[in-house]
């Protein structure tokens, strides 16, 4: 019967005196205790509660312990809960544990309780006796019942024996009671037995290390999914219990300075607020400013000024910098001028942007000193940043016309809000712990001789960087512990641009001062932005800092490394800080418009906020030091351990106050703690032993070899253990463990996909698909742990919603991995591939914990009491948890770590030799939890304490572990050859030999001399290599074999060239030697050198246990065990069972031993062809030039030698092209050796020389397939007619062009009618030939070339789109409505542009040259990238190898490489096995002497003209101190060299040269072309700014015929004449006679037949004089265009094309100068010569005339008051100028005294400019300065700026408000002065807009406007005006005069008089004053006498009248 047993013991550490009674709570069913009455501190409950349970015991289930008061009266009052997982039990079936209770608040309390619990299996397997051997292990999946499992998955426990296999020569281990056998086993290691599942020869199985995964699996019937294969490095292949991976890469990387490029350009700014500004921008990268130039008088100035920023510093320094830019007004060289705004982003934001940049994007200004503000204007900018080696895409640049939407291309990062409100940071700084010394002792202990005090040697304050912005602490003198207790505030934009805070503890000192350490926050890492999401928040939480040792010396050699760079070597600090942000609500009145860093103090924080402090317990042992580096000398070795400062007993801390604090908490360990930090003085008594050991007794190192010692550990290992407090987080690490163990899993899971892809095996798909399933289970695993600490999150903030966010972020990728699953498909794994391994980088983002707790642990081996090396082990990865998944992935294992030099010690070279290898054991938990911490140390060890120890002999850990158990092995290591090596000497080659290292031995192989690539085929014997522990646990998991491999020097020391790691398949000596496992196969291992890899080894390795004597044994266990054992099988004694070693073969090898026959590859007969073509730029050897060179080729010992070249200058071709050899080489492509090239110069007396050498590593793509037979029988089944409609290209002009001529008629007709309605002037229709040029082929062709990327951009977006709405809807995610609104939103964003760009297009497309809008304009291809690279650098048969000499260059920089080619070799290769069938040799023309490269030309020297055209450059690196440069270029061929230094173009990063150039040149002497940029210098040497150089000779040869373009159509005179000397039809004619093809035959009715395929196109021509003939040639080009269609022979063709080719300088490599725009023609002389060249000279500007008439203004607003009359009223004039031109700006007369704001002027402005119509852009020549040498050309968009002045006399002018049209496309007038409103200009995008190139004259009124203090627009007039443009032609026809002047003059304006000044006519003003403006008083005033009037009167009258009345009169 199944049951769980519950024995609680007893409950300790109450509080008061009274009764007690427990809860016991398992699956809802609860059972009560006694009552344990009047107990104090302990209450021994000591009962047992048993529950039979019907279903096996689930490792999720829970059980709740409650302890209560108890009461007869009242309710019982809880004291405390414990809950906890039982994994442990269900796995282990017995547990025993001690833990605290919690409180309703969910803090832990004092309270613990002791509980022991059983479980129960169905069979029997619960708890066992000594010594008593199990072989069922227990089953622990609770779902199938153990038979089946085992069965079927042949899986064996942990480190049971495995039911397949007998006990024969592992010898019995006894363990102490209560550690049964299965102790050891851990959850989620399952182990596969190797012997089942094996499929054919795959290599070595991993093992699957999920349960849910095998319970899958069995439900599947082994599905092949599962199946893992090893990968590249046989390291992550046998993933074990006991061992972890060694990390392969050695040397750190960051922290290495790197160049980087930031390149800005600032291009315009709009919208700027300020009245009249002359605004500057400046552009500041970390602490370099730049500035534009300053735009006078307007809003918005257009620069288009360029940038560049060289850096050279480590990447983090890198992102951390601000780039910053800022609009200022009115600078001078006197002035500072005003800031108007800024805008803030760090570098990290642009790097982290696709492509690195951020393209055409408008920065927002806001004004860092009124946060209350809005905006203050845009500027548009490029900014890219570019490290070493990335390319940046540059988007095309041509006229750009599509950013004026500003809203929706703001410089902002995906996914942030336009609109971002203003926020304070809080950074507070509480207090810190454990600081170094920061100053020598000599001047404390004078100081305390004269003070008499001893004071702390540290004067610390904190500095927080954030975004440019830095805030201090006050200093806190002399202390070691400071409290500081204040917080800096920063305002910021939220969400910030600025992803890092850098928090930095300094010590105060009078000369400077230094840092001590540094953190930093990642913001991304405390926040979140979705919808649940949360602000920045963090702590208040302890963060450690690392840097160096914390000896003070002066001069600290790695001070870099407490600044936050590279990686820290040991404990600094710890600091108690929070953060938090509060968005601030601008609009309350009480808001600091600031932004100044603000610092203040707050309240102190209660000690338990961080956590209660816990006793942590860390546990290591060393069990081997190998590899220690020799140059440390033999002193006596030792390694110390530390955590914190804890354990460090040279430089720890000194006595401290914490020690006092702890006091104060009650504990009862005060000596021992005073102990802990005393171990640093030597005062320490001799129990200190029971404290803490940290460092392993020193042991003198013995000799391994030349380069390395050992440590003689040999039974004996010595241990070490710390006690230490910390604060107790653990929940935080273990969070973050089970997020790293899924990561882990799956990287390893994506790293063998890879691998299955790379090495071409089968099913990658089954692969992938497990590996997800592994995925989602995972994920679903931690979300049921997670679950159950979701009340008992940790203390803070982001504690709590960081477990949330993980929750929901682990629960969506788990759906979205079981979602993919579904999808992989066999073609879709590559992407797929690319989302899981984003799913891996989302899992390792969310993994880091921001919130550190305990320190990571160092590693430091000592030597002379001096620190040498060291290793960092994150305390996470050893952390203890009774969850499995929550243990570190490397507690209680062996890990192999390998220690490096500190710091900067460690690059380069030095940092890639081991300084010590280690196999350590650690542990690190609860004291409480600490009776586990050997579990997982190898078996079969005694336990040695420290001697004098006291009564409490239990508890005290071990130092030293005595192992009685070894195992004897042979290890054999079958090295076969390795490949790729680095090449180590000045010949460009290595003599390499490789140094195997196992355990304590070393073996080498011989030394092959001069290769890359060596086979050293040789096999290693270690005899005798004792390895302790148990055997079975051996087998599963043996040390791992380091492979080191050095190039041999005749003199010195041999040379690292890299070093791989491997482990060993393992014989015990009960396995029969055989299949599957044995032989080994060989793989292919990574060979790394620091971080970058060098090369790859095909090896194997195995292990074979050598069998005991049966009699030994027996007497060993007698020894051991005091009793007698019983007689064991064992197999026979001594090495007979060993497969036997094959004895030397080869005679003149001597003793080395051959890899044996199963082991090495199977070899077939391959013939190798080699054709060689010829030698190109051979470099000086030794000063001396090459003259007669030979190529010397090689592959696995047998090789062929080309015909010597008699003279290298005359003729660098070979006589002999092909030569062929026969080798024998292994059937597996994967494992075929690499061919060496090398040219060797042949000098007299027979000596020779080698020159270079090149090493092909992979012979695949030159490995001969016969074509397939069955793809050219489809191919004679008939005609197949070519339909060219579908494809016929569409055009801007949204005309099809199909090959009908009527079609287009009626499409003419359409565009006529639609021209009418739109009612502009009616233009000629016919297509004007004449005004097209190339230019206009050029400007249409970028058109489509920016369509088609943004058609691809659109299709991409849509498809993700779709991907992400699938995997949304199918998962029914909780944010499958946001992804429809991302989804909606991307669509809208592209539709948005599409629509902006069509309505563009209406207006601007037609901009060509007043094109008629339905011309449809030939185009050419422009490529945005060279053209070999679309055409695969022309290797179509003649490939380009470069040749290599000298050494190669260290670190990562490849891009060195460069300098180590000393020329190249041209040929190629063919290879195949060796009988060929016949068909090939039987078919007609046949040459046998040229084997398989028929029909190759013929390499004699051939004449040929080269034609250069260049177009123009872009983004040229500045080279002048002024940010521009004057560029002209210069071609060199062979000898010849043009200079085009007469044209240089002045100030110009993107000149345009439109040049061509012709130089003859004989292949194959000249044949390299460069063309160079340099940028003309007045005095001085010319500079280069960058070079490119096109390999023309491949180009020639090539099959795609790259000699000169095809165009896309014929025709013989016009802008798009035919360039070639070869008609269409004679070029095809030619190409169908060398491809042996029919054809072609023309038909009647436009067609053409060429092999088997039919087309069809127009036959007739036009020349010059319209006259209609008959011809063959568009038929002809119509097949050319279509080549790729013939069968056989059709290649894609070379279009008529422009290439753009990024320019580079040798002095800055890697990053790229600019790029230049050109083509190349190539003609040979032997036929007829080419025409002369097409002319593609810049475009002259067209000169025009801009007429203004200003009518009359209205409605402006009125500035003066009157001096007597107090009478608003305004002397208005209008000033205008076009952009560009401020200087030329004319104003009208003024209107003086306007009082209405009407104004009448009719005064005509004339503007003439020069205007290029393609780009839209007014063309302006000026000398930037008086001292200019001269005059610089601008190019600006054509824009007319009106402002309205009002005139004052005496002082300036005020601006009134202003207007800027620009030309091509600004809002039509409205018709009438009421019509015209504000909206005109803010409703600018919506408004229909014209353009006065095609309206020629406008009339109508404009809004003037300006801006309020509130930044509002507001209207301040109207005015009338007409423009009219005309030619500089039309103008000399019709001329008109400046204002109302002659001719054509103006009628004067009809202007009121009272604009006449009051003195002039005082009356008449008066008048026009006071009844203007008094009138309605006035007539009051009247009114209002007449009404006293008539009462006076009627008053005065009315007595007579009454009495009158009354007497009756």
């Amino acid at each position: 019967m199944m049951s769980l047993e519950v024995h609680l013991k007893t409950v300790a550490y109450l509080r008061g005196k009274g009764d007690r009674i427990a809860k016991v709570t398992f699956r809802g069913l609860p059972l009560y205790s006694r009552v344990a009455e009047n107990c104090e501190e302990v209450a021994h409950f000591n009962e047992t509660f048993r529950w039979p349970i019907g279903s096996r015991l689930d490792e999720n289930e829970m059980l709740e312990i409650q302890v209560y008061n108890y009461s007869k009266v009242f309710s019982n009052r809880l004291v405390g809960t414990f809950c906890m997982v039982l994994q442990k039990v269900a796995e282990e079936g017995h547990l025993e544990l001690t833990d605290t209770l919690i409180d309703d608040n969910n803090t832990s309390i004092k309270t613990s309780v002791t509980i022991d619990i059983r479980y129960q299996p169905m069979n029997g397997t619960g708890m066992w006796g000594d010594g008593e051997f199990l072989d069922v292990p227990d089953d622990r999946d609770g779902m199938f019942a153990f038979e089946t499992d085992s069965l079927l998955s042949g899986q064996s426990h942990g480190s049971g024996t495995s039911p397949g296999r007998s006990l024969q020569g592992s010898i019995p281990t006894f363990r102490k009671a209560g550690r049964g056998v299965f102790s050891a086993m851990k959850l989620g290691k399952t182990k596969t037995s190797k012997d089942d599942h094996k499929r054919g020869d795959e290599p070595a199985v991993l093992e699957m290390e999920d349960l849910d995964k095998k319970a899958m699996r069995l439900a599947g019937m082994l599905e092949p999914d599962t199946i893992s294969l090893a990968s590249v490095t046989a390291v992550t292949t046998n993933v074990s219990n006991k061992r972890s991976k060694p990390d392969i890469k050695m040397e750190p990387s960051s922290g290495r300075p790197v160049d980087y490029q930031i390149s800005i350009t600032v291009i315009e700014a709009r919208q700027l607020i300020g009245l009249n500004m002359d605004p500057v921008v400046c552009v500041e990268v970390g602490d370099d400013k730049k500035y534009t130039s300053m735009k006078e008088s307007t809003n918005c100035p257009y620069y288009n000024e360029y940038f560049v920023f060289d850096f050279h510093v480590p990447p983090d320094v890198m992102f951390d910098k601000i780039i910053k830019l800022s609009v200022i007004h009115s600078k001078n060289l006197l002035r500072s001028g005003t800031l108007v705004g800024t805008f803030k982003m760090d570098v990290g934001t642009v790097y982290s942007q696709p492509e690195h940049q951020f393209h055409h994007k408008w920065a927002i200004m806001s004004d860092p000193d009124d946060i209350t503000a809005g905006c203050k204007g845009y500027v548009k900018c490029d900014i890219a940043v570019v490290g070493k080696g990335d390319n940046i895409k540059t988007p095309h640049k041509a006229n750009e016309t599509d950013e004026d939407d500003i809203e929706g291309n703001l410089l902002l990062p995906e996914g942030i809000p336009a609109e971002r409100q203003w926020a304070r940071f809080y950074v507070k700084i509480h207090r810190a712990e454990g600081l170094p010394k920061m100053n020598t002792s000599i001047m404390a202990n004078v100081k305390k001789a004269f003070i008499g005090e001893n004071r702390d040697l540290v004067d610390p304050y904190v500095q927080v960087q954030f975004s440019g912005q830095k805030g201090k602490t006050s200093v806190q003198k002399s202390s070691y512990e400071p409290i500081w207790n204040e917080q800096v505030i920063f305002t910021e934009l939220f969400p910030p641009l600025c992803k890092r805070i850098k928090v930095q503890i300094r010590d105060s000192d009078k000369v400077n001062d230094v840092a001590i350490g540094t953190h930093f926050i990642d913001l991304r890492k405390i926040s979140n932005d979705g919808d649940k999401g949360f602000l920045p928040t963090l702590g208040p939480a302890w963060v450690n800092m690392y840097g160096s040792t914390r000896q003070y010396t002066l001069m600290d050699e790695h001070q870099d490394l407490n600044d936050g760079l590279g990686e820290g070597v040991s404990f600094r600090a710890r600091l108690l800080i929070s953060v938090a942000v509060e968005i601030l609500d601008t609009t309350s009145p009480e808001v600091i418009s600031s932004t100044e860093v603000q610092v203040e103090p707050v309240s102190n924080i209660s000690e338990s906020a961080t956590g209660k402090v816990e006793e942590f317990f860390l546990f290591g042992s060393f069990l081997e030091a190998t590899m220690i580096d020799r140059k440390i000398g033999d002193k006596p070795i030792s390694f110390e351990i530390t955590i914190g400062n804890y354990g460090n007993q040279i430089d720890g801390v000194s006595k401290s106050s914490s020690v006092k604090k702890k006091k104060k908490e009650g504990e009862n360990e005060e000596e021992e703690n005073e102990l802990i930090q005393n171990s640093s003085e030597d005062e320490a008594d001799e129990e200190a032993d029971l404290t803490s050991v940290s460092s392993t007794p020193p042991m003198k190192p013995f000799i391994t070899d030349r380069n390395y010692f050992h440590l003689p550990y040999f039974e004996k290992k010595p241990c070490v253990y710390i006690k230490s407090w910390w604060q107790d987080q653990r929940r935080r690490l273990y969070n973050s463990n089970m997020m790293d163990k899924i990561a882990d899993k799956l990287e390893e899971g994506l790293n063998d996909v890879q691998e299955i892809i790379k090495t071409e095996k089968a099913f990658p798909e089954r692969r992938l698909r497990g590996v997800l399933e592994e995925l989602s289970v995972g994920c679903s695993r931690y979300v049921t742990l997670a679950n159950k600490d979701v009340n008992l999150a940790g203390r803070t903030k982001l504690d709590r919603e960081r477990l949330k966010s993980c929750m929901r972020e682990m629960d969506s990728m788990g759906q979205q991995a079981r979602q993919i699953r579904t999808q992989v498909k066999k073609n879709t794994v590559k992407d797929k591939l690319k989302l899981a391994q984003n799913f891996l980088q989302r899992l390792r983002f969310l993994a880091d914990e921001p919130q550190h707790s305990i320190p990571d642990i160092f590693v430091w081996m000592m030597s002379n009491n001096k620190r040498i090396a060291y290793a960092r082990i994150p305390s996470k990865d050893i952390l203890y948890s009774t969850v499995d998944e929550e243990t570190g992935k490397d507690c209680g294992k062996v890990k192999a770590v390998f220690l490096k030099l500190p710091g900067k010690k460690g690059f380069g070279p030095a940092g890639w030799t081991v300084q010590a290898k280690l196999e350590l054991y650690l542990w690190l938990g609860l004291n409480k939890n600490r009776k586990d911490f050997l579990n997982g140390l190898p078996n079969g060890f005694e336990e040695i304490k420290a001697t004098k120890t006291g009564p409490g002999l239990q508890s005290v850990p071990p130092v030293t572990l005595i192992y009685n158990m070894k195992q004897v092995f042979q290890l054999r290591a079958h090295l076969y050859q390795a490949r790729s090596l680095f090449a180590a000497d000045n010949s460009g080659l290595s003599d390499p030999f490789a140094r195997v290292f196992f355990s304590a031995q070393s073996q080498l192989t011989e030394v092959l001399n001069e290769t890359l690539c060596p086979t050293w085929d040789q096999l290693l014997v270690f005899d005798d290599v004792e390895l302790f522990g148990e055997a079975t646990e051996l087998r599963d998991d043996p040390p791992i074999i380091v492979v080191e491999f050095y190039d041999q020097d005749t003199v010195g020391k041999a040379e690292f060239i890299g070093r791989t790691f491997a482990k060993p398949t393992i014989k015990m000596c009960d396995e029969p030697y055989g299949p599957p496992r044995f032989p080994p196969q060989l793989e292919y291992y990574q060979i790394y050198r620091g971080n970058s890899s060098a090369g790859e080894l095909l090896a194997a390795f195995e292990l074979l246990q050598i069998p005991f004597d049966a009699e030994e044994i027996r007497r060993a266990l007698i020894a051991v065990h005091d009793f007698a054992v019983p007689q064991i099988k064992v197999g026979q004694g001594g090495r007979n069972e060993l497969p036997p070693l094959e004895g030397p073969t080869d005679s003149e090898r001597g003793p080395i031993l051959p890899v044996p026959l199963g082991i090495r590859p199977v070899l077939s007969r391959y013939r190798i062809e080699v054709l060689f073509w010829g030698l190109r730029d051979l470099k000086r050897v030794n000063l001396a030039q090459v003259d007669r060179p030979r190529v010397d080729i090689e592959c696995a010992g047998r090789g062929v030698q080309s015909a010597l070249i008699q003279n290298y200058k005359k003729n660098p071709n070979f006589s002999t092209l092909v030569k062929w050899f026969e080798v024998d080489l292994p059937e597996n492509e994967l494992l075929h050796p690499p061919l060496n090239i090398r040219v060797v110069d042949c000098r007299a007396f027979g000596r020779y020389i080698l020159v270079g050498s090149h090493a092909v590593s992979t012979l695949r793509r030159f490995i001969y397939s016969p074509p397939d037979k069955s793809c050219t029988n489809w191919a004679s089944a008939g005609d197949i007619t070519v339909n060219l409609e579908a494809e016929s290209p569409v055009r801007k002009m949204d005309t099809v062009v199909k090959l009908d001529p009527n079609e287009e008629e009626s499409d003419k007709e359409k565009k006529k009618k639609k021209k009418k309605k739109k009612g502009g002037v009616e233009e000629d229709e016919e297509t004007d030939e004449r005004a097209l040029d190339w230019w206009s082929k050029y400007f249409a062709s970028i058109e489509t070339l920016k369509e088609n990327l943004r058609a691809q951009e659109a299709a991409q977006a849509e498809a993700e789109e779709r991907e992400e709405l699938e995997m949304a809807t199918e998962t029914a995610d909780i944010r499958a409505d946001d992804l429809h609104l991302k989804g909606s939103r991307i669509k809208e964003r592209y539709k948005e542009k599409k629509i902006s760009k069509d309505k563009k297009k209406s207006h601007a497309g037609d901009g060509l040259e007043k094109l008629p809008p339905k011309a449809r304009v030939d185009e050419l291809v422009v490529y945005n990238k060279e053209l070999e690279n679309e055409y695969g650098n022309f290797e179509d048969w003649l490939h380009t190898f470069n040749l290599y000499r000298g050494k190669a260059g260290d670190d990562d920089e490849h891009a060195l490489d460069d300098d180590r080619i000393v020329g190249r070799f041209k040929g190629s290769l063919c290879m195949y096995k060796v009988p060929l069938s016949q068909e090939i040799t039987r078919e007609a023309g046949y040459d046998p002497n040229m084997g398989m490269f028929q029909s190759i030309p013929h390499n004699d020297p051939i004449r040929v003209l080269v034609r250069v055209y260049v177009v123009r450059a872009t983004d040229l690196h500045p080279a002048d101190i002024n940010g521009k440069a004057d560029p002209y270029i210069v071609i060199k061929l062979g000898k010849s060299e043009i200079k085009d230094k007469e044209n240089y173009i002045s100030k110009q990063l993107n000149p345009v040269f439109g040049k061509s150039f012709d130089i003859e040149a004989t292949f194959p002497m000249e044949s390299m072309l460069t063309v160079s940029v340099y940028d003309w210098d007045l005095v001085g040497t010319d500079d280069l700014i960058g070079e490119t150089k096109i390999d023309l000779e491949n180009r020639f040869y090539s099959k795609y015929r790259a000699t000169c373009g095809i165009a896309a159509n014929y025709s013989v005179h016009g802008y798009n004449i035919w360039r070639d000397p070869m008609k269409p039809s004679q070029i095809l004619a030619k190409l169908c006679k060398e491809g042996k093809i029919d054809g072609p035959h023309y038909g009647p009715g436009g067609k053409v037949k060429v092999a088997n395929r039919v087309f069809s196109g127009p036959t007739e021509i036009e020349d010059e004089n319209g006259l209609k003939k008959q011809t063959e040639e568009h038929l002809a080009l119509i097949v050319l265009n279509h080549w790729e269609e013939i069968p056989r022979v059709g290649c894609r063709l070379v279009p008529e094309h422009v290439e753009t080719r990024p320019l580079l300088n040798p002095d800055k490599p890697g990053i790229e100068q600019g790029r230049i725009e050109m083509w190349v023609d190539m003609f040979p002389m032997d036929v007829p010569a080419p025409g002369p060249a097409i002319d593609i000279s810049p475009r002259k500007p067209k000169r025009y005339e801009l007429r203004v008439i200003i009518w009359n203004t209205d409605e402006v607003i009125l500035e003066d008051d009157d001096y007597f009359t107090g009478e608003k009223s305004s002397d208005i004039f209008v000033r205008g100028w076009l952009k560009g031109q401020q200087e030329d700006k004319q104003d009208t007369d003024v209107h003086y005294h306007s009082l209405t704001g009407e104004g009448n002027f009719n005064w005509r402005f004339v503007f003439p400019f020069d205007y290029l119509m393609a780009e839209e852009k007014i063309v302006i020549s000026k000398k930037e300065s008086m001292f200019s040498w001269d005059e610089t050309e601008y190019k600006i968009p054509p824009r007319l700026t009106l402002q309205v002045w009002d005139a004052d006399h005496f002082s300036a002018d005020d601006f009134l408000g202003a207007i800027e049209l620009d030309l091509n496309r600004f809002p039509r007038g409205a018709k009438t002065a009421k019509q015209c409103t504000l909206n005109m200009i803010r409703t600018e995008q919506e408004l229909p807009t014209i353009s006065i190139f095609k309206q020629k004259r406008v009339k109508g009124w404009w809004p003037f406007v300006a801006r309020d203090e509130n930044d509002e627009m507001e209207l301040t007039g109207k005015v009338e005006a007409e423009l009219h443009l005309v030619t500089a032609e039309e103008a000399e026809k019709s001329p008109v005069g400046l204002g109302r002047n002659e001719p054509d003059p103006l009628e004067k304006p009809n202007r009121p008089d009272t604009s006449l000044m009051w003195f002039l006519g005082p009356l008449k003003s008066l008048r026009y004053f006071i009844w203007h403006n008094y009138r309605w008083l006035i007539l009051k005033a009247l009114g209002l006498i007449l009404l006293l009037l008539m009462l006076g009167l009627f008053l005065y009258s009315i007595p007579g009248y009454l009495v009158k009345k009354i007497l009756g009169a």
